[in-house]
């Protein structure tokens, strides 16, 4: 087998000193740009392979971050994480993913697993249990205890000392909602998920109060709980067509559930959007492949992944002992598209 590419064989193929190589290779903000870019080509060039146990100890970090989501296979969470990857990469970091199907059991043991793993960091969108009034805070102060960064996103527990990056829900709601009177909708009706969750209880103020701002009266028998899933919309459905008089809109915080009412309404014979205008949440890839798109909330879970990423490196830059606590919230942006378009 021939010899090992090390540093030194670098910085005497390039002139230069094996520190600048050393620093280069791990981002250090002293070396240009140019620099780190010259000592990158030349390193895969020469097949140099870093030796990331000895940069480890060095360093005392594992450059592994824990990232903990309630499910992988939602586009909204698959977004997220490649955002998060695609942001820590660049500095070397990799990232371990862990899915909590909504088991705060499961959740926990996420992360007594990240924290026996000797991860740097761990951004989590928190099961519905974990974050409700009740829940405990015990598996998050274990984290903080162990001074490692923690960061929340989408989901998120309100404690001191941890950073959190999440759209604006109310503000989302209150557009989607808007639009719909704006399209000459005057019995909306809402869908909302676990109050349990921060989210779907701003998506419903945000609703609520559009229509105050627009001098609607808010009729409770218009609000329906709904899970986020293609049978939870069509039931839903089958209640709301009872009523009497039945609503004339609908504002789901959720995609799958307005694709399963859309679905409903149709074998009911209801046409959209001239009898039901439908607004979702969270703009899921087949809301604009659909034979008629969906309008719906997009929640830029790239852009959310990045920040969160962006906030975890610069919580790196601090003195662990040191708590950071930065609130970031992103805007949502309405899509509107034919399922609500009436005007």
């Amino acid at each position: 087998m021939g010899k090992k590419t090390t540093i030194y064989d670098i910085a005497k193929a390039l002139n230069i000193t094996a520190a600048t190589v050393s620093r280069a290779l791990n981002n250090n903000p002293k070396i240009s740009q140019d620099t780190r870019n010259l000592v990158l080509e030349t390193a895969l060039k020469m097949n140099y392979e870093q030796n990331k146990l000895a940069l480890a100890l060095k360093s005392g970090r594992s450059y592994n971050v824990g990232v903990i989501v309630p499910r992988v296979d939602i586009n909204f969470f698959g977004s997220v994480i490649r955002g998060i990857e695609e942001e820590l990469n660049q500095y070397g970091y990799h990232v371990i993913i862990c899915q909590t199907h909504e088991d705060p059991i499961k959740e926990n043991e996420n992360i007594d697993t990240l924290l026996n793993a000797q991860v740097d960091g761990i951004l989590i969108s928190t099961t519905s249990k974990s974050t409700g009034l009740n829940s405990t805070i015990e598996p998050f102060n274990n984290i903080l205890k162990k001074n490692i960064p923690l960061v929340f996103f989408d989901r998120r527990k309100e404690m001191k000392g941890v950073s959190s990056v999440v759209i604006n829900d109310f503000e989302g709601a209150y557009k989607a909602t808007m639009h719909l009177i704006e399209q000459g909708c005057k019995r909306i009706a809402h869908f909302s998920g676990d109050f349990e969750l921060e989210i779907y209880k701003d998506r419903y103020l945000g609703y609520k109060q559009a229509l105050i701002d627009s001098g609607i009266p808010v009729n409770e028998d218009y609000v329906f709980r709904a899970k986020s899933s293609l049978e939870e919309g069509s039931r839903v459905v089958k209640d709301l067509l009872k009523l009497n008089p039945p609503p004339d809109a609908i504002f789901s915080s959720s995609d799958f559930a307005a694709l399963g009412a859309i679905q409903e309404l149709k074998k009911h014979h209801k046409k959209i959007p001239e009898d039901f205008c439908v607004v979702g949440f969270s703009n899921e890839p087949f809301t604009q492949f659909m034979e008629l798109p969906i309008s719906t909330v997009d929640q830029s879970p790239l852009e959310m992944g990045q920040m969160a990423a962006k906030v975890f490196l610069e919580q790196t830059q601090h003195d662990r002992n040191i708590k950071m606590e930065k609130k970031v919230i992103l805007e949502p942006k309405l899509i509107i598209r034919k399922s609500s378009l009436k005007n």
